[in-house]
């Protein structure tokens, strides 16, 4: 073989973890004021209808709320941002950073990482905790810009009959441009979300003294002594108190792009007290004027500027949304990459800055979600029944899985586990219980999702791999083929094959296919499997393995991590492989649903409609048209 054929089959090193950290020049202000924007952005609205609808469900449609019920919610709302955001999610669940990144999948890996084998359960959890995000992601653009655009209805109340249509032209607009990328609007996302953090801040501020005495909801006893004393309604209020922690879970899992301490220092030094000082100064004005609990926030401000107010709310919905809507970007390609759901394209819409991806199926199968739930619920007031129960069902499933990563990879003990975490799980299964009783008013939606999604993602997982094991079941070894090759008669074409497996030891399919109907072999032949790996990122050094396997074939290892987008070519001429460009010969699976595999028939056909849809491995792998060349096979599955 020549010797530039030799030096392509040298072995590179073995590939590590990124630190997500190195390297970075951005200033901790300049992130934590980017933080401000994306990562708040969602909880930053909650004031818009949180204590409204709470207090609606305490005191019932129409009837003004009592001292004891603004007492008692008020506290609700404050410890609630105690308990859960800051003790939770901003000084524990933070710390379960896997190479920097946080989120459900996330978690999962790092998970798994911890269990090996045993941790099957782990990824159930995870499917569940996914599918919940995607509930939330489908109502959070909803009800956030619907309640943003109710304001119109207090400066004039003949705007009424064009909430609804104003609202879905945003929505419209605001997923029409999800392809420009968000990068540079992203730049902005963080000045104007603290300046409505602020302008919240003195709203709330001006109307303390009211009825100063409101500071004493801080006294936990209150919320406690309303939740007794109300039954049902306290439970009903309850699940809408919930709202006001909405968006928690996006402390975690936009970590990754701004690091544990910018993120913490964001809501010390800002969003926390801001928000205390907007939902006391709703209390203390609710406390002196109950009338107007038809809409506490903005009536905390003068008439002369309840119009501006409004089109800052929108401002900050959209932002709100927008961050949702790229966290479901990032999400997926999590997901894709874990091997949960089907190949789909995948867009980068920055060069520079990572997390900017734009997947287009994802776009306008949210956007059809987002409008539908519009249309249907028509008021953010409707929509607030079916909220409650994604957010709380997908906290839960993080603090199981912080327990599972703090016994097995933390090495705590279990029982100081669970004395930490327990509490934490209990008052989020009681905000549990209590959405749950609006399920047959809204709750069913993100149930309705949920279960569609985990469905889905338990096929794909259980399919893929019924396929593999029938490959393997009809495998040939790799090193008794290559052996038959090359002693064979078989001719010799010039240049370099790869052929993608995702079973290094065995022969593919595409190359078994080749030698024995066109009776060809390859000078050079690459047998490349790609491997995810249980960390987001891996140094571009130790990305690409090689073992030499004989003079004609070598065994190459791609390996991603779970948050990056996979480009073969790529890869493969920075290892010093593409020398003369590659021929990539990939298998095309006919699948057939049969009666007699591992799921029922119905499974079968979801299965393969979803393998139909998946973005073919070429294009997802990046791989040229002109080079690629794809070799049908027929499996029942």
């Amino acid at each position: 073989m020549p010797a530039t054929a030799r030096t392509e089959f040298s072995t590179s090193q073995t590939p590590q973890p990124v630190d997500a950290g190195a390297g970075s020049k951005t200033g901790f202000w300049a992130l934590a004021l980017g933080s401000v924007g994306v990562v708040y952005g969602d909880i930053g609205t909650s004031p818009l209808y949180a204590l409204k609808e709470s207090l609606h469900a305490a005191a019932g449609g129409g009837h003004a709320p009592t001292r004891e019920m603004v007492f008692g919610v008020v506290s609700l709302i404050l410890w609630a941002l105690i308990l859960i955001v800051t003790l939770k999610y901003v000084l524990i669940v933070m710390r379960a950073d896997n190479d920097g990144e946080g989120g459900t999948p996330s978690l999962v890996a790092l998970a798994q990482r911890a269990l090996g084998r045993s941790g099957g359960f782990v990824i159930v959890l995870g499917m569940i905790g996914i599918s919940l995000f995607y509930g939330d992601a489908i109502i959070t653009p909803a009800i956030s810009v619907l309640s943003a655009i109710e304001g119109l209805k207090l400066v004039t109340p003949a705007l009424d009959p064009y909430v609804l249509p104003l609202s879905l032209a945003i929505l419209v607009g605001l997923f029409a441009v999800q392809s420009h990328g968000t990068a540079r609007v992203a730049l902005f996302f963080g000045p104007l979300t603290a300046f409505w953090f602020t302008v919240m801040a003195l709203g709330g501020l001006s109307h303390l003294l009211d009825d100063p005495s409101i500071v004493a909801a801080f006294n936990p006893t209150h919320g406690i002594a309303f939740l007794l004393s109300h039954g049902t309604a306290g439970l009903l209020a309850l699940g809408a108190v919930f709202l006001s922690v909405t968006g928690a879970e996006a402390l975690y899992a936009d970590m990754g792009h701004f690091g544990r301490q910018p993120i913490r220092a964001a809501w010390f030094g800002l969003v926390l007290p801001a928000l205390a000082l907007n939902y006391l100064g709703q209390g203390a004005m609710l406390l002196a004027h109950p009338e107007r609990i038809e809409n506490p926030f903005f009536l905390l401000y003068p008439s002369w500027a309840l119009l501006p107010m409004v089109l800052l709310a929108t401002v900050a919905t959209v932002i709100a949304s927008q961050a949702v809507i790229t966290g479901t970007f990032s999400i997926t390609q999590q997901a894709m990459q874990l091997g949960l759901l089907p190949r789909m394209r995948v867009l980068r819409t920055s060069e520079t800055e990572k997390g900017q991806i734009y997947i287009p199926r994802i776009n306008w199968w949210l956007l059809i979600a987002v409008v539908f739930l519009a249309v249907l619920f028509k008021s953010s007031s409707a929509l607030a029944a079916a909220y409650g129960i994604a957010v709380t069902g997908d906290m839960v499933i993080t603090a199981c899985l912080v327990f599972v990563v703090a016994w097995r990879f933390w090495r705590w003990p279990p029982a100081v586990a669970a004395l930490v975490l327990a509490p934490f799980l209990l008052v989020e299964l009681v905000f549990l219980s209590a959405n749950a009783l609006k399920i047959l008013h809204g709750g069913w939606v993100p149930l309705t999702t949920g279960a569609g999604l985990v469905t889905a993602m338990w096929t794909w997982r259980r399919g893929s791999a019924l396929i593999a094991a029938h490959i393997h079941e009809h495998r040939v070894p790799l090193a008794d083929f290559t052996r038959m090759a090359e002693t064979g008669s078989v001719l010799r074409a010039p240049g370099t094959a790869v052929f993608l497996t995702g079973s290094p030891e065995d022969a593919p399919g595409a190359l078994m296919h080749n030698v024995k109907h066109n009776h060809v072999l390859h000078e050079r032949n690459l047998i490349l499997t790609v491997v995810t790996e249980e960390v987001p990122r891996v140094f571009e050094a130790g990305r690409v393995t090689v073992e030499r396997l004989s003079d004609a074939f070598a065994g190459v290892t791609v390996r991603y991590g779970f948050t990056e987008l996979p480009d073969l070519p790529q890869a493969l001429a920075g290892a010093g492989l593409d020398a003369g460009g590659l021929s990539y010969f990939l298998t095309r699976r006919v699948l057939v649903a049969s009666p007699v595999t591992g799921m029922p028939v119905w499974q079968d056909r979801l299965y393969i409609a979803m393998a139909l849809a998946a973005t073919d491995a070429s294009r997802y792998f990046r791989i040229p048209a002109e080079r690629a060349v794809e070799i049908g096979a027929r499996i029942d599955i």
